[in-house]
Order: structure tokens, then C-alpha cells, then sequence
């Protein structure tokens, strides 16, 4: 039997082409690929596929959102996230919604397909760089405990997205928050800090986690 996908992303040029290889390569049938979360919740759970590959940036509700109701409707659905993101935030939140594996869209096609037969064998694929994201995560440097412990939970992804050089209306719409929150969690993590700017405080982080610094960003 193939191992059955469906397909959400906005963007058609990429549905098709991964559409098109998935129907090209032995063992893999694609059923459907759909623009839209909400057009996803309404015809995957008809479909009943093995995979989903699932971007996150769509139009209406993401497709963390997405995959977490889905899950609710087909408890057994594997559930692939396919994006250009690799922010922890993003990462973190995927996997909490019910993703079993994240990939980049820039993953080769051969690639993606080894990682649906895993995914579908009980593996939890993932782009080395995300997993070592993932790993990090888990085993925090001791000197940053006391940089963090004396921030908010908040404050910390706010803090961690300025590091990446997220802009404030990116660092917004990532946290689902308004601007005017994300600068009183600015302001307040300075106060902490004991720092007057978006740099100070990100040098700070960035000498604590040895990661290197993401200044690009504008506010």
C-alpha cells in the first residue's frame, strides 16, 4: 500500500511541484493539496491520509493551529511541518500542537520522502539544525540560568526572537501579541537587564548563549 499525503500551502506553485514528485515516486500517493487551513479541516479528515505535510504561515488560522485540530479529528495522522521558519518559538510550537517532524522547504525531495516513510515507521524527522535547536533546548549553558531566571516566561521568547533579528511587528504577530505589549515586555526585560537598548540587551543574551548576533532587523 502507498503511503497517502495530503498537502497544505498557500502558495500553489509549491503544492504542485510537491504534488507532482510525491505522484511520480514508487510507494507515495498525494490525495489532495489545499491553500488553507480551514479548507484542510474540512477535506483531510474525508481523505484519511497517512502524512500531512503542513506549512506554518497561512492565511487564517496557522498551520500549527491547524495540525493541533486535525490531531483532535485523526488521533493517528502524522503530521509533517514543511516551512522556510526555524525559530525555536515556531519549532516549540509545532511539536506541541501535534507535529511528528519539521522540515525545511528547501529540504531535497529524495530527503522529504525518506523522512515520510519514517515518519509513518514512528520516527520524528527533522533538519539537523532544527533538531540541534531542539537538543539546546533541553540543556540549557549554565551561564545563561542566570540571565533567563530573572526574566519572565515572556520576556524570554521576546528576548530570544531579538536575538534572531526579528523586528517588533515580527516578534507581534509571532507571540499573537500588539505592539504596544511587546514593548511594555521590552521595557520591563531592560529594567532587568539593566540595559537602554534592543543591542545592549541582545549582546548580553548572545555572550550567555555563545549563539551569534542578529542585528538586522529595523523596528
Amino acid at each position: 500500500m502507498p503511503i497517502t499525503v495530503c498537502i497544505v500551502d498557500d502558495a500553489s506553485d509549491v503544492r504542485e511541484s510537491i504534488g507532482e514528485f510525491i505522484n511520480q515516486s514508487k510507494d507515495f500517493q498525494c490525495l489532495g493539496a489545499f491553500c488553507s487551513g480551514e479548507e484542510a479541516l474540512s477535506e483531510i479528515p474525508k481523505l484519511a491520509p497517512d502524512v500531512v505535510l503542513m506549512d506554518i504561515n497561512l492565511p487564517g488560522i496557522s498551520g500549527s493551529q491547524c495540525v493541533r485540530k486535525l490531531k483532535d479529528k485523526m488521533p493517528h495522522l502524522q503530521a509533517m511541518m514543511l516551512t522556510v521558519y526555524e525559530n525555536s518559538e515556531r519549532i516549540f510550537e509545532a511539536l506541541s500542537a501535534g507535529a511528528c517532524g519539521y522540515l525545511l522547504k528547501s529540504t531535497p525531495p529524495e530527503e522529504l520522502l525518506q523522512a515520510m516513510k519514517d515518519m509513518k515507521n514512528g520516527g520524528s524527522p527533522m533538519s539537523s539544525h532544527i533538531a540541534r535547536k531542539v537538543v539546546q533546548a533541553f540543556h540549557p549553558t549554565t551561564s545563561v540560568t542566570p540571565l533567563i531566571e530573572q526574566l519572565s516566561p515572556r520576556e524570554q521568547q521576546v528576548l530570544a526572537l531579538l536575538a534572531e533579528g526579528f523586528a517588533y511587528k515580527q516578534i507581534a504577530s509571532n507571540l499573537e501579541l500588539s505592539i504596544s505589549s511587546i514593548r511594555t515586555y521590552i521595557r520591563s526585560m531592560y529594567y532587568k537587564l539593566h540595559v537602554n537598548s534592543r543591542t545592549e540587551a541582545v549582546v548580553k543574551y548572545l555572550n550567555a548563549t555563545g549563539n551569534k548576533p542578529n542585528l538586522t532587523a529595523h523596528n
